[in-house]
């Protein structure tokens, strides 16, 4: 029988205006297959130059179908893994496919999603020893990369609303920890923060919110998602574990899979349904841990 675990705890602001999400606890048949009877958003690859590393860089950036530069849409920053670049979400997750059958069910608003890549160094590519020291630390300096460089980029070349909370951060695995870091890190520039399978280069709790009152109120939606038999859950476990431990809102999902796209595509079928919207916090308690077997050891 399913059980219900996931964790939302106390109300983001007083005074929000709440609308009740109807989001299904898996994604259905279909939600990651191109229909092509339905509108489709479209994929630029863009250049920018990056002085954090000292040289020209690219990302990705697709757009909403009707997009048009007469309007202002928010952005959510897509972040890869640790063997990937800014193409591996489109290899193996097809993000644009799942949002454009959301947007054509009217599930998700119209937005920008920029999927950059995360190793912030000269030869950004993935390959090689990919666990090599530089490249490890190549994911941390792309914290300055993003803040400093890509994101004035996006919002000047753009339509892009420029407010935090018009601004989300999520990613896979490395880029997991990368968004949980981030994001809860700058809450100034973030108020929408997702981590899929969060990698160990997942800040500690006492870290990520030293200020679990200042975090309450500035953080719209913090979503922690994993597989039940990925290896890499003790990191966002114990994130999990302090955020209720201090009473900040946030989404803990648990679902039967391992390290793998399965996983992660539903992260994102399901996190996108969330954001830029009003949250209704009540409501966050029916998503449900589909296999609980790993949890109740």
């Amino acid at each position: 029988m399913k059980k219900i675990i996931v964790t939302a705890t106390m109300l983001f602001m007083c005074n929000l205006i709440v609308v009740a999400q109807k989001i299904e606890k898996e994604g259905p048949n279909g939600f990651d297959q191109l229909k092509p009877a339905i509108a489709h958003g479209t994929i630029d690859t863009i250049t920018y130059d990056s002085k954090t590393v000292g040289t020209t860089r690219k990302a990705l950036v697709y757009k909403t179908p009707g997009f048009s530069k007469d309007k202002k849409y928010p952005v959510l920053y897509l972040l890869h893994g640790i063997g990937g670049d800014e193409k591996e979400w489109l290899k193996g997750g097809t993000p644009q496919i799942i949002l454009d059958n959301l947007f054509a069910e009217g599930k998700i608003k119209p937005m920008i999603v920029v999927l950059p890549n995360g190793r912030a160094m000269k030869d950004d590519r993935a390959t090689g020893n990919i666990m090599a020291p530089d490249k490890v630390q190549a994911f941390a300096t792309f914290e300055r990369d993003l803040l400093d460089d890509l994101i004035p980029f996006i919002e000047k070349t753009y339509p892009a609303l420029t407010d935090r909370e018009n601004r989300a951060i999520a990613g896979l695995s490395m880029g997991g920890g990368q968004s949980l870091n981030f994001g809860l890190g700058n809450l100034d520039k973030f108020a929408w923060v997702g981590g899929f399978s969060s990698a160990p280069n997942t800040k500690m709790p006492e870290v990520l919110v030293p200020n679990p009152e200042e975090t309450r109120k500035k953080l719209k939606l913090l979503w922690i998602s994993c597989g039940d038999k990925d290896g890499l859950i003790t990191y966002g476990k114990r994130l999990h574990d302090y955020l209720l431990e201090k009473n900040v809102p946030h989404v803990y999902y648990l679902e039967p899979g391992g390290h793998d796209f399965k996983v992660w595509k539903n992260g994102l079928y399901m996190l996108s349904q969330f954001l830029f919207k009003p949250v209704d916090v009540a409501s966050l308690s029916q998503y449900t841990v589909l296999d609980t077997a790993s949890v109740e050891k």
